[in-house]
């Protein structure tokens, strides 16, 4: 059976930058939670940060794979640098992915971690530019695909690929 990596925020866990969860009432999420395919994991917990904490955003709105390359930061809204932190979390993610077998996630849209078409600009000003998240960039640069919360059509679609 294929796991999919998922996060934990998705899940109903209080993992957010702001102490929330955003739990999805998918049905597809709720099918792959009875069938014990889904691995929760929050990025940026694992990567060492405290929850509540600053929201962070990538500088620039550069993108995750800037980020990894070390040719962009991620700032919290205080003014600190988080890179590090976003950086472990999405080794983490990996880590933990390849121990499953895992070939594809859903991770949450927007997020500096896990967004998959889109980030916000690194203004914390509200606005989003396309681009992926430092965990998403990791993932899909190892061969795992990386669906948003609002395409688990899609991601069903791809899983049944996957298993046959």
């Amino acid at each position: 059976m294929q796991r999919i990596l998922v996060s934990a925020c998705l899940m109903g866990r209080k993992v957010r930058y702001d102490g929330r969860a955003k739990t999805s009432s998918d049905a597809w999420l709720a099918t792959w939670r009875e069938e014990g395919r889904l691995v929760p994991y929050c990025p940026e917990v694992e990567g060492g940060l405290p929850i509540p904490r600053p929201a962070a955003e990538i500088e620039g709105g550069a993108g995750g794979a800037a980020v990894l390359s070390g040719a962009a930061r991620v700032l919290a809204s205080d003014g600190s640098d988080v890179t590090a932190a976003f950086v472990s979390g999405a080794r983490g993610a990996l880590a933990v992915a390849r121990t499953h077998g895992v070939r594809m996630a859903v991770l949450k849209e927007g997020s500096p971690s896990c967004g998959a078409s889109s980030i916000y600009d690194g203004s914390f000003q509200g606005r989003r530019t396309p681009g992926q998240g430092v965990t998403t960039a990791l993932l899909e640069q190892h061969g795992i695909r990386v669906f948003t919360e609002d395409r688990l059509a899609e991601a069903a679609a791809y899983l049944r690929t996957l298993e046959t």
